[in-house]
């Protein structure tokens, strides 16, 4: 890996923790690089533009998450223990130390749900190929006799991201002690139901 490549992933690791704590409009390109002790043209020298080094934000989270999330994951048995891996490692991303104001992706998407662009279209997909591998997760488990054969692994899907989604709420907004306590439950629920 070159210089410049270095350079690069220092800065993304710098604007990962920043957009994470001030969200990716909070993030400016005079605050990251008198955190980072490089000029304004430096930064652009990489990246070109703010929607550019956005782009890469949260390209690099995507793939952090992946090799944090969704890789480990993959080593366990198709099925329920797959899928409680998956759970699991993704409650442990909340706290990920490279994104100290929680999870990036969740609160990029509430930031570009509704606002058109590229930032926007790459949030979409990346959420529903992750909405997608739970599904197929889901479906596997069924093939495999954990699940039962009528089960809705769409509705499996939407019923874990919520669960997600409610833990990130109450853990990084509410600070709520037993957050994790309560998804967990609620997870085991949603085993418990969609077993044979």
């Amino acid at each position: 890996m070159g210089k410049g490549a270095d350079t690069r992933d220092r800065i993304l690791d710098q604007a990962v923790r920043l957009a994470s704590r001030d969200g990716l409009e909070g993030l400016t390109i005079g605050t990251l690089s008198t955190e980072l002790g490089l000029s304004k043209s430096g930064l652009f020298a990489h990246f070109g533009s703010k929607d550019e080094l956005q782009l890469q934000i949260l390209q690099a989270v995507v793939e952090r998450f992946e090799q944090t999330v969704i890789r480990p994951a993959l080593s366990s048995p198709r099925g329920e223990p797959r899928l409680r891996a998956v759970f699991e490692n993704w409650l442990g991303w909340e706290d990920h130390p490279s994104m100290p104001g929680g999870c990036l992706l969740i609160a990029a998407s509430v930031e570009f749900d509704d606002r058109p662009g590229p930032q926007r279209d790459f949030l979409q997909h990346s959420h529903q190929r992750r909405f997608e591998f739970i599904a197929k997760g889901a479906r596997m488990a069924v093939e495999a006799g954990h699940f039962r054969g009528d089960l809705d692994a769409e509705q499996f899907a939407f019923d874990v991201t919520a669960i997600v989604l409610g833990y990130h709420h109450t853990h990084r907004m509410l600070r709520h002690a037993k957050a994790g306590e309560r998804a967990r439950a609620a997870f085991e629920r949603l085993l418990a139901g969609s077993r044979v």
